[in-house]
């Protein structure tokens, strides 16, 4: 989470358990929401866009990498940890419209969650 928090912008991180909706760890955040309630309400938008057949981009389905949620103030990434959100843990990530970088954070984000799927294969 310490790495996350590197990200030119970002201002809070998540990670969360997507088949309970509770976050695992969290990380900056000041003045933003709870890790809880962040949890709860970003596993209800990962859940409604799995379950959405219009959210695919081919006529077999897709598994959703990356949902980006573009806000006034900055923007919320939220990418699974491993292929797909079906792995149950995916992070959520404010980042700040001025300050930060979009392509970049996603660039990041990746690496890193790369990192946390390697760490939960050797479990």
């Amino acid at each position: 989470m310490e790495q996350i928090m590197t990200i030119p912008g970002a201002r809070g991180a998540t990670l969360v358990d997507c088949s309970t909706g509770l976050a695992v760890a969290a990380s900056g955040g000041a003045g933003a929401l709870d890790p809880h309630e962040d949890a709860a309400g970003t596993t209800d938008v990962v859940r409604a866009a799995l379950a959405s057949p219009a959210l695919s981009a081919s006529p077999t389905g897709d598994d959703i990498q990356e949902i980006i949620v573009s806000a006034t103030s900055g923007y919320h990434l939220l990418a699974s940890v491993g292929r797909t959100f079906d792995t149950q843990l995916f992070l959520h990530l404010v980042l700040d419209r001025e300050s930060g970088n979009l392509a970049l954070a996603r660039l990041r984000v990746r690496e890193i969650v790369g990192l946390l799927a390697e760490d939960r294969d050797d479990v």
